[in-house]
């Protein structure tokens, strides 16, 4: 199971992003494993439409609706360990979305992060020691 953030996803819709050929690469090999936590949906959606533009954006929903990737909803439990996370790694100044996806990651027992972001996720020790893909591959 690979736990998605919102750089990654970002990088796997903008084609023009340095990182595209990289994430595409490990979506292509299996999709099914992908995992998007609740908290990077309109974090995508807003970057999406503003930076990639509108037809993107429509792209992206349609995706969702049709059940292109799986949506983790969460459970309550992962909002305090966000905040845990959060207060540990304070001079990181992480924020909800980021803490979200850790702590998703932690309950899942995800054996990987996609994620453009090595500035807090590379700082970050999780639980289950989750691989930071595409960097650890």
């Amino acid at each position: 199971m690979i736990v998605a953030d919102t750089g990654a996803i970002l990088a796997l819709i903008d084609t023009s992003d340095r990182h595209h050929v990289d994430v595409l690469g490990l979506y292509d090999d299996d999709p099914a494993q992908w995992i998007l936590p609740w908290a990077i949906l309109p974090e995508v959606d807003y970057l999406v439409g503003a930076h990639i533009g509108e037809k993107a954006q429509r792209a992206w929903l349609e995706d969702l609706a049709t059940g292109a990737f799986q949506i983790e909803w969460g459970v309550d439990a992962d909002v305090k360990r966000a905040q845990d996370i959060v207060r540990r790694y304070r001079s990181l100044r992480l924020g909800l979305v980021d803490a979200i996806v850790m702590s998703t990651a932690e309950r899942l027992r995800a054996t990987a992060i996609v994620t453009i972001d090595l500035k807090h996720f590379g700082a970050v020790r999780l639980g289950g020691s989750p691989q930071l893909v595409p960097r650890d591959l």
